[in-house]
């Protein structure tokens, strides 16, 4: 099978799959093209509640498959940087299950997604150094946010990989589950996602990105949106709240 992204959708949660196993995952040109548009698609569908990104087999991403970068290394990057900054402005939460090594371009889309749980053995790394890269600010900015900028320093300056228990400790993780255990609980935590609130989440999704623009644009969909009276109505009845404000499509 040639390199290539797989997605599906089932019971409202999206799955892409990052698979060029051949190279451990490693995002070729055409992939890192191939991300923003799906993303676009999945966002649109009013189907996907919540999306996850993972990588066929024992690994989740190595990188840039590196003979892309023997043309234009800018070239590269600005693919690199355009899928990282997509998967960061879906307006779903996101969720990185990771098994295996994810490095470089990999860790760069791991980031870019609201949450990242891992398997135990996983190893992460962002790898620049090794290549003479100068490291997109807005992809370092992105970094220092998550783990902080002495993490962040330690990752781009050595290029070395940290463990699970490692990235868990620094925040470049969610949660760490052990071996033969991170589906089960991706799957677990997927379905409570799509069970909660759209609404709380799209805003709390921009205001955690920082977004100050939109307190009012909130205040309104709140008002409208009939989700509060839903969640409410459903505690006092002790039943499972039917939330039905969506994320708007785009044209």
């Amino acid at each position: 099978m040639e390199p290539q992204l797989l997605h599906s959708v089932t019971d409202s949660v999206a799955t892409v799959v990052i698979h060029h196993p051949a190279k451990r995952n490693a995002m070729t040109a055409a992939m890192w093209r191939a991300l923003p548009p799906l993303l676009g698609t999945l966002a649109a569908d009013p189907a996907v509640r919540a999306l996850v990104l993972t990588g066929a087999g024992g690994t989740f991403c190595a990188g840039a498959d590196i003979s892309t970068l023997q043309g234009s290394p800018e070239e590269a990057q600005g693919l690199a940087v355009a899928a990282e900054e997509a998967l960061a402005a879906f307006p779903k939460p996101t969720l990185a299950a990771v098994r295996g090594h994810c490095v470089g371009g990999g860790s760069q889309l791991a980031a870019a997604c609201d949450l990242r749980f891992a398997e135990e053995g996983s190893l992460f790394g962002v790898t620049p150094a090794k290549l003479g890269i100068v490291y997109p600010a807005s992809s370092t900015r992105r970094l220092v946010a998550l783990v902080g900028p002495a993490t962040t320093k330690y990752l781009l300056y050595s290029g070395e990989l940290i463990d699970a228990e490692r990235a868990l400790r620094t925040g470049l993780v969610d949660e760490v589950l052990p071996e033969g255990e991170l589906d089960k609980r991706v799957l677990e935590f997927a379905r409570i996602l799509v069970s909660r609130s759209q609404l709380t989440q799209a805003a709390a999704k921009e205001f955690a990105n920082g977004r100050t623009d939109r307190d009012a644009y909130w205040n309104e969909q709140a008002r409208g949106s009939g989700d509060t009276t839903e969640g409410v109505a459903a505690f006092l009845e002790r039943r499972q709240p039917r939330f039905t404000w969506s994320v708007p499509g785009r044209g």
